[in-house]
């Protein structure tokens, strides 16, 4: 077997629930996001050789690595599982940045995998695999971070056990601003605080702008967009974690900014915008508030990457 063929890919980072999609709507951004390098080798199995930027925090076991448990998982499928490859892991995202930081890896995983031994399988059947290095990480088992991250664009779920879903068309100006401050919120304690039961006055509310919202979308309608982009389920909760949530929603709002809330679990937060100028300048005011406090932060302007998970020249 050649040592020669090496596979380079890019999963770029995601933002989920966009606020009244809790667990069902998701879409993806240009940066950041992981790499993850393949090759063949002699030695029979998966191995992984290398990881940068996770501050020795992750273990090279495959399987005890959510890259590693999405590529095993389709060894598997495939039967292929004394097929000799190496994987090195590059981490460019931060870790509980609620950017989908472990379905990049595990997006990245399956699919530089499925590209070096030649492509059985199509992206649409790497999802469930993809699916399992994600639960590997956190215990959940939701799309709306691994199917933006695998196909690009937006991505509605209509069912995270059916892996049922469809892309829904982004407006041709929709910019979003994506802010990360440098804090921690653990997904455990974001997902504790959440009600475990829900008003009927608040569900249809909610259900009210998630409608809104994807028919905004696709009609390329930003009124609608901006009059949906609402939560009245998690982030009255979560906002709490995350300090001056209000002041540096209010700076967005104020400066232009379609909506504003929380990126998954958080403690990343995200505007959509009409227009790149619009978004570089909520950017920059959501910024000024972290770094006021002071927190550091960290501010990405990004139109909605359409293409997902992709391989990139070494």
């Amino acid at each position: 077997m050649s040592n020669s063929s090496e596979i380079r890919v890019f999963a770029p980072a995601t933002v989920a629930n966009v606020a009244c999609g809790y667990d069902v709507l998701g879409f993806a951004i240009d940066s950041p996001g992981d790499e993850i390098v393949v090759r063949h080798c002699d030695k029979p199995g998966l191995h992984i050789t290398k990881i940068t930027g996770d501050n020795g925090k992750l273990p090279k076991n495959p399987a005890q690595n959510c890259a590693g448990v999405a590529a095993l998982d389709l060894l598997k499928h495939l039967g292929m599982t004394d097929r000799g490859i190496e994987m090195e892991i590059h981490k460019k995202m931060p870790f509980g940045s609620g950017l989908g930081s472990s379905s990049a890896s595990s997006v990245a995983g399956a699919f530089a995998v499925n590209q070096l031994i030649g492509n059985p399988l199509s992206k649409k059947q790497l999802l469930p695999f993809a699916m399992a290095g994600e639960a590997s990480a956190d215990g959940a088992w939701h799309a709306d971070n691994v199917a933006p991250c695998l196909f690009g664009g937006i991505v509605f779920i209509r069912s995270n056990d059916e892996l049922d879903f469809a892309q829904i068309p982004a407006p041709k100006n929709l910019w979003a601003a994506v802010v990360h401050p440098d804090i921690e919120i653990l997904t455990k304690v974001a997902r504790e605080i959440l009600p475990k039961e829900i008003p009927l006055e608040n569900a249809t509310q909610q259900i009210g702008n998630l409608g809104g919202l994807l028919c905004g979308l696709i009609q390329e309608d930003y009124g609608l967009i901006s009059r949906s982009i609402h939560d009245v389920i998690a982030e009255p909760r979560r906002q709490k974690l995350i300090p001056d949530f209000y002041k540096a929603k209010r700076a967005a709002l104020s400066a232009g900014a379609l909506g504003f809330s929380i990126s998954g679990a958080g403690p990343s937060v995200f505007a959509l915008c009409e227009g790149e100028e619009i978004a570089r300048k909520v950017a920059d005011v959501i910024s000024k508030v972290f770094s006021a406090i002071p927190i550091e932060n960290q501010a990405y302007v990004s139109r909605i990457n359409p293409t997902g998970v992709h391989v990139v020249q070494s």
